[in-house]
Order: structure tokens, then sequence, then C-alpha cells
């Protein structure tokens, strides 16, 4: 079979201001059929991006670079092209879509704008049928109301739209080859597959070859035809997606598979009853035009949560699931105090005593806080840049007046870092210096030194690598037997949660569609909306 793309004994290396050289790819070999899909699968810092990188020479425009052997496309060495030659290939025969579609798409320019740019500038069209090419592409790709989207800018669309617009960007000029970094990472489950389905479909009607990034192993199982696994900057294997997946070779493709989450968390019964949600309810108020002033309407709110219920058992964990902006973070907040909400929230700490959350602000909430603590998504926004990760991690401590003197806070440091398996030697160091695995265990333990007794889980692995996720899962189920940690683990993926949580509940447009025992809703969820979510999850294996 003729190979579209063909990467021969291809090596990288990074030249710094003195001149030194750092290695990064070391003869990379690698070759994509036209109309197929190649998977280049491995963790942060195999490689991946730069392999896709160097195929449209984009590196050498930020940086001092040293490169070795030769990328061929359509037949044509791309590493021996003049930089005229190069630009007139992306965009127009090599596209690609970036893995964060809201740092890809400029802000300060419209949706219709940066769709008609490739048009403009490669296919030579004129304004009004770039226009109306743009708005066909819009419509191909999945958007509602594209004539009203074309004007938006990027802020104005959800994710979901966003990586839509950037599919039509990279499809404008009907490319022969798609490289495509993390389509999918930073998605829900549904439009997952959604995105996945879309540049099928366009793959068949265009006959186009993808060079698909990941390192989500059961979206490579499901759409692949051939996979690299990248380690360390080398292929350590590859071959037929199928025959690969069945019987992989090499130790370190053995321990990506393994860290796929396939097990279901048996339902512990847990102790008391620890929180208590009864009829919550979140709204904010919406923009009202003119006309509804003078007619003197009451003003629209949109429901982030809605008459949401639900109880806690310490010692055990509930995963909410549910698309983004079904409300679960929202209903996160409102059990922390963190924003406004009409309904009550009850905490038991101890046997016999009780709180109304509801009723408590400010300086009567606060000495309940060290108790109700969570740790975010993003680990290096939530993280100060400026603070050691000592400050940062002891920085709870100070606030509430625990932890005795420096010395002693000192050491209560160090434990937490050794509770979250990082070497205490560390704690002078700045987030910046960490792997994105580390910031989160840093993250997690600026929660657990206060030993609080519920700790929220925002998302706490959805930016990390399959074998992170799985270190920082077991890390997670560890700490909750050391101290007996109660978890609400709020997350789109589905198969982290069915492997650490008890209780599910499933939230849709701020209601709670469904819940229960997490083995029995997985084993046979009831709601439509729920099997939808389910079957988009699991399908792919």
């Amino acid at each position: 079979m003729i190979s579209l793309l063909s990467i021969d004994h291809f090596s990288l290396a990074f030249r710094d201001a003195e001149g030194h050289l750092t290695p990064v790819l070391d003869r990379i070999d690698l070759r994509i059929a036209e109309g197929k899909t190649h998977a280049l699968v491995g963790e942060s810092g195999s490689g991946k991006s730069v392999t896709a990188l160097s195929v449209l020479r984009l590196l050498e425009e930020t940086n001092d670079i040293q490169t070795s052997g030769a990328i061929h496309f359509e037949g044509r060495d791309l590493t021996q092209l003049d930089k005229r030659a190069i630009r007139a290939i992306r965009g127009n025969r090599i596209a690609m879509i970036f893995q964060e579609p809201m740092t890809a798409l400029n802000p300060v320019y419209t949706i219709g704008d940066q769709l008609m740019e490739p048009l403009l500038l490669h296919q030579r069209l004129g304004k009004s049928e770039a226009h109306d090419r743009a708005l066909h592409l819009l419509e191909r790709t999945g958007i509602d109301n594209p004539q009203g989207r074309i004007d938006c800018y990027p802020h104005q669309l959800s994710g979901g739209q966003r990586q839509r617009v950037i599919i039509a960007m990279a499809l404008a000029c009907r490319p022969k080859l798609l490289i495509a970094d993390e389509p999918t990472t930073a998605l829900d489950v549904t439009i997952q597959n959604q995105i996945l389905d879309l540049i099928q479909d366009i793959q068949e009607e265009y006959g186009m070859a993808v060079l698909l990034i990941t390192h989500d192993l059961p979206m490579v199982r499901k759409v692949a035809d051939t996979v690299s696994i990248m380690h360390g900057g080398r292929i350590v294997e590859q071959g037929p997606a199928a025959e690969l997946f069945a019987n992989p070779r090499e130790a370190y493709t053995r321990r990506l598979l393994a860290a796929v989450p396939d097990g279901v968390q048996p339902t512990r019964p847990g102790g008391a009853k620890l929180i208590e949600l009864i009829d919550i309810t979140c709204a904010f108020p919406l923009k009202m035009n003119w006309s509804d002033w003078l007619r003197r309407r009451p003003r629209p709110a949109f429901k982030a949560v809605d008459k949401v219920s639900l109880s806690l058992r310490a010692g055990t964990t509930l995963g909410v699931v549910g698309e983004s902006g079904s409300g679960k973070s929202t209903l996160a907040l409102c059990l922390l105090g963190l924003i406004r909400y009409d309904g009550n929230v009850f905490y038991f700490p101890e046997p016999g005593t009780s709180h109304c959350l509801s009723t408590l602000r400010g300086s009567r909430f606060r000495p309940l806080r060290k108790e109700l603590q969570i740790v975010f998504q993003d680990p290096f926004s939530s993280l100060s840049p400026r603070m050691t990760v000592e400050q940062i991690i002891a920085e709870g401590l100070e606030v509430h007046g625990l932890g005795g003197s420096k010395d002693e806070r000192r050491l209560l440091v160090a434990q937490a870092l050794r509770d979250v398996e990082l070497d205490p030697a560390l704690a002078g160091r700045f987030p910046h210096e960490f792997s994105g695995g580390q910031r989160q265990r840093i993250a997690i333990a600026r929660a657990i030194i206060l030993r609080p007794k519920l700790l929220i889980l925002d998302e706490p692995t959805s930016a990390l690598d399959m074998t992170i996720q799985k270190q920082v899962l077991e890390l997670l189920q560890r700490l909750q037997d050391r101290y007996q940690l109660t978890y609400i683990f709020i997350t789109h993926d589905l198969r982290t949660v069915r492997s650490l949580a008890d209780q599910l509940a499933v939230m849709q447009r701020g209601r709670i569609v469904e819940s229960g025992p997490a083995a029995a809703l997985f084993a046979n969820p009831q709601q439509e909306y729920t099997q939808r979510l389910f079957a988009a999850a699991f399908h792919r294996t």
C-alpha cells in the first residue's frame, strides 16, 4: 500500500541559548496510507505533539531546532521545502485540529472571519463565495443555526461548538491529511462521540487520512486502523490496531493498556449520614432587553441546579456525572456555601450533632470549612505560582490556626507530602517545576492536611494521562481507607467513576434524573438519558 505520509528516521533536538542540544525525537519511522487513520499514542512528554508539529514544520517558527531524516508527503520531502512552499501545504493539503479550541481560535475575530481565511488565502475565493462556503462548513460539522453562529465570537460558543468550528476550519480546503491532536480530551463522552463520528464521516466523504494523537486508548481501539506507541521520543511498538490491542509485545504498551479503568467498585454501606441536600436550587439572572424592562417583565433566570436532593454516608464515594452544563460543579459550590442558593444543606459531623450550612455565613461557617474541602480540575490554575509547595500546603493550617509553631507545621506539610507519595524534600519548589500528576497530588495534599471529613473532587483526573489517572485514583482510594474520607467525585469520565463510586447521581439540566448504588445503575440504567450517557462511554470497546 502506497503511503500518503512517510516519516523516515526522523530525529529532532532543541538548541538552547548556549548551543546545547536537547534530543526530543529519536529516529521516528511512521507510515499513513491514504484514507486511513493512524493513532499516535503515549503519555505526556513522549513526543506525540512534537512529531505532529514537525510534519507541518511549525516548531522552526518559534524554536531553534536541529533535525535529521525525512518527512515525505505526496512524494515530496517536507523538510527540504522553502517557507513559501510549506505555507502552501499548511491548512491546504495538511490541516491540524489543536487540543484546546479556545486557544486555537482568535478571540477578537468572529467565527466566520476565521473560517473564511483559509478559503481566501488558499482557494482564492471571493468574499461572498467564501462566506457561503463557511456557512456550509458550519452546517456540515453540525453547528446549529449556522446563520446566527457565523457572526459569533469564540467565547460565545460551548466547548463542543468551538471544537466543531476548529474541525470546519481544518476541513475548509479539503485536505488529504488531517492531524487531530487530542481532539476530544476536554469534552463530555456524548460530545466526544459526536466529534469522532463527524471526523469519520468527513474522512469517508473526502477520502482523507487522519493522524490521531491521543492518550485515550478506548478511542484508539474504536477508530484507528494502525497504531504507533511512543515513549521517551521513540516509537516502541506499532502495527494494526486490532493486533496490537490483542497481543501487545512491549512492557510499556501492556502498562498503558492496563491503566484503562475497567473495574466496578463494590458498593460499601458506609457509616452514619454525613451530608444531606434538600431541594437545592441555584439560578443565575439573565440579561434583559429594553422592551422587557419597559413592559416590567420579571427578570429571566437560568436554573443551573433545580430542586436537587441527595444524601451521603461517611466513608463512601458519591459519583456525580453528567454532561457539561448539567450543574455538577455548581451543586458542589452550593454545598460549600460559595454561591447563593435556595434549599437546605445539613452536615452531621458527629452522631447527635448537625449544622444547617444554608443558614451559616462568614465567620460562622469558617470553623467548618476545614472539614469540607475541594480539589479542582486544573491544579496549575488552582495553585499560586508565587508560593512554594510548603506555603501552599501550609496555608490552610495558618488560616484555621492549626498546626502549632512554624516547625510543627513544616512537619505536618512533610507528612502530607508523604501521604500523597511525594518527597518532602520538594517542599521548597514552585508549582511550575512539577508535572501535571505531581501538581494534582500537591492539590490533594493541601486538602487532606486539614483532615477533612468530606473531600469534593471536581474532575480531578480529566487533564491527566491514563497511567497518571490510575496512579491518582489508587492514591485517592488509599487515602480514603487511611483517613476514612468521604468523597464527592464529579466527572464526565464514566470509566473512572465506575471504578471508584459507591453511589451515583446522574444530572441533566440541573436535575438529578437517576440515582442509586453505582454498580446497580451501571448494570441496569432506567432513564433514557442515563442509557445514552453510558452507551457513549462504553460502546467503544
